[in-house]
């Protein structure tokens, strides 16, 4: 090696000689700065970004390589100045963790803040103002976006650890919410960039998982709308959002919710289980396109659910300001209401046989104290347990738990029915309506609601009724109303009338009729009648009676009338119907029927005695007449009047002859 070689070794020896003595000295120098300094530097730090007093209070202590960090028994982040419950942040214990290399050059780069036992309080204001947004030390909000014409702020906060917090959120005008057992972890490694945050929360003691993925987590704190990706798991089930939000309360995306227990899920998030019914709400599947703005009013849109076996799609607008106020347009298929109803068609809740007695089971109600507002339904067939309905079209109004059911238009037992039908919770449980019914299945539709079969045909409906009670007993015994009833052509299954005139026999056969009418009143859970009329060409029929539609009994007189037999006067034989549904005697009524038979000949005879006394009268008052010498024409009364005066007066002359 020549001698410009060997001179050049020895200055480049002594250049990184020096480098490392000025590192040592730098290394040096961090040993000599005092923890307190340290933790100055980053409370300053954070004061200046945040906008907020910070103080580090208790013994501190100091780690030195590769992150530079202080120890504290205690840190506290102070609130917003209108924040009325003190600062935003306490802990019995706090790490803070600076890059030593990044603050060589002059650069204060947190990486890591750790907060053992904190009490986080968070606090919202109708006016739109949070206490987790931040501004700068010169009051000015902290800038979000990269400007090319000025260098952003050299500070960040890579990792943000929190264990075991309490967090307590209080936004003004609803209930205040606080945590226990919170536990939070950070990753934002840049500041302009994205923010993962892992949380498990225990408000119920069971944990509650959060991710979230926040794009531009800065502007994010900041109050503006940035990319979010956020999951949560309680309960056994699951809620996920993927789209835009803000701290501020607006939120916009797809949601999507796979909750096989409702009750669990609310349950685990400390909230009161809503206590939906099976099919509607007890379990949950669900996406739709989600929209929620700063005043509480949340959109829904392409929405598609499956409540436990029904399923929807449509669309709804709610207002969460209090009671929720909605207002939706529903389209099902087939909806089982059943879950609703409490009559699943198991043995165990199915109502009882005819004649058995309705179910005592207590209808909860509460529901509908739920919300408020109105939701169009359509379906293509509804089961009600009791009843099934087919093509529906439905207008479902809620009003502080009075639910009117509005029915556009309803396709039942091959008819059709339109009114309104209501649920009244206010104070006590009550149901009624009025209800117009056009060409339903009679037999069907008794079989479903009485348990009797013995009527055929398509008849028309109208109906007003109202009851009360906590369960289908006591509602089926309070029933009152007004109703009538026109059948044209059917048949009466278990009675022959025409064979019943002919020999007296009506037992088994069908009797056939071309038009059947009634009215009737009820009252007390008794439906009583007085007018029912059946007619057919060479007969017709009366009834009048009592059906008891709470204790599931009949009581009723059916009078047929052959119009061609005892001589064109017509031939009635009375039929008593008496007994529970399940079981009614059907027999002939002899009494009555000679009562009604025998009339016409009673009536004979009493023409025949007022006849004979007619008689018995005009010949005394002939034989008086003769008598008396009364003159033709003269009245009898007058006669026997002179007769008396004269006879007087000749009494009279003897006294004086």
């Amino acid at each position: 090696m020549g001698k410009k070689g060997v001179v050049g070794m020895k200055w480049i020896r002594r250049i990184l000689g020096g480098i490392l003595v000025l590192l040592l000295v730098m290394i040096g120098a961090l040993f000599l700065i005092p923890a307190e300094r340290i933790a100055k530097v980053a409370t300053d730090q954070l004061r200046n970004v945040t906008g907020r007093d910070v103080s580090i209070t208790g013994n501190v202590s100091m780690s030195i390589w590769p992150v530079l960090g202080v120890s504290a028994e205690g840190l506290e982040v102070g609130n917003a100045e209108w924040a009325k419950d003190g600062p935003m942040l306490t802990a019995q214990s706090a790490a803070i963790g600076v890059d030593a290399m990044a603050l060589l050059q002059g650069e204060v780069r947190i990486t890591n803040i750790e907060a053992t036992s904190p009490t986080i309080r968070l606090e919202q204001r109708l006016d739109g103002r949070a206490s987790w947004e931040f501004t700068d030390a010169s009051g000015a909000q902290i800038e979000t976006e990269t400007d090319p014409d000025s260098t952003p702020q050299a500070f960040s906060i890579q990792r943000l650890a929190i264990t075991d917090a309490t967090l307590v959120y209080d936004a003004e005008g609803s209930d205040l919410v606080s945590y226990e057992g919170v536990d939070l972890t950070l990753d934002w490694p840049e500041r302009l960039g994205d923010a993962t945050i892992d949380a498990v929360l225990r408000p119920a003691g069971q944990a509650v998982s959060v991710k979230a993925k926040i794009g531009q987590f800065a502007g994010f704190i900041a109050g503006q709308v940035q990319p979010v990706d956020v999951a949560i798991s309680a309960g056994q089930g699951s809620a996920a959002l993927l789209g835009r939000a803000s701290t501020a309360g607006e939120v916009a995306g797809k949601l999507t919710l796979n909750i096989p227990d409702t009750d669990a899920f609310f349950g685990a998030l400390a909230l009161p289980a809503p206590g939906l019914p099976r099919g509607l709400g007890a379990a949950v599947s669900m996406t739709t396109d989600l929209t929620l703005t700063t005043d509480r009013r949340l959109s829904l849109r392409a929405l598609v659910a499956d409540l436990g076996g029904n399923k929807l799609n449509g669309a709804a607008d709610i207002s969460l300001n209090g009671t929720p106020q909605i207002n939706a347009q529903l389209d099902a298929g087939a909806l089982d209401l059943t879950g609703l109803t409490g009559d699943d068609g198991s043995d165990a809740n199915a109502a009882e046989p005819a004649g058995g007695g309705w179910p005592k089971d207590a209808i909860d109600a509460s529901g509908l104290a739920g919300f408020n507002g109105e939701i169009a339904l359509k379906a293509s067939s509804i089961d009600l347990g009791q009843f099934k309905l087919g093509a529906t079209r439905t207008l479902l109004r809620n009003d502080r738990s009075r639910m009117v059911f509005e029915l556009r238009e309803i396709a039942a037992y091959s008819g059709t029915v339109t009114g309104e039908f209501v649920v009244n919770n206010r104070s006590g449980l009550s149901v009624g309506g009025k209800l117009f019914v056009s060409q339903i299945g009679m037999q069907p539709l008794l079989r479903d609601a009485i348990g009797v079969d013995r009527l055929t045909g398509a008849g028309d409906l109208e109906l007003s009724f109202l009851g009360v009670g906590e369960n289908v007993d006591a509602i089926m015994k309070s029933l009152s109303g007004t109703g009538a009833v026109s059948i044209g052509q059917g048949t009466i299954e278990g009675i022959d009338l025409d064979r019943l005139m002919q020999s007296g026999d009506g037992s088994g056969g069908t009797t056939i009729f071309d038009s059947l009418g009634m009215t009737f009143v009820m009252d007390q859970g008794n439906l009583v009648n007085e007018d029912l009329l059946l007619a057919r060409r060479t007969f017709e029929a009366r009834g009048a009676g009592r059906v008891g539609l709470g204790v599931q009994d009949i009581d009723y007189l059916f009078t047929p009338i052959a119009l061609n037999l005892n001589d064109g006067n017509g031939l009635a034989i009375p039929i008593r119907i008496r007994g529970p549904w399940s079981g009614p005697r059907i027999i002939p009524d002899l009494e009555a029927a000679l009562d009604l038979n025998l009339e016409a000949e009673k009536e004979k005879l009493k023409e025949q005695a007022r006849a004979a006394a007619r008689k018995v009268e005009d010949d005394a008052k002939a034989k008086i007449a003769e008598e008396l010498g009364v003159a033709e024409g003269e009245d009898l009364k007058d006669a026997a009047k002179n007769k008396l005066e004269n006879e007087v007066k000749k009494s009279l002359r003897s006294l004086f002859d």
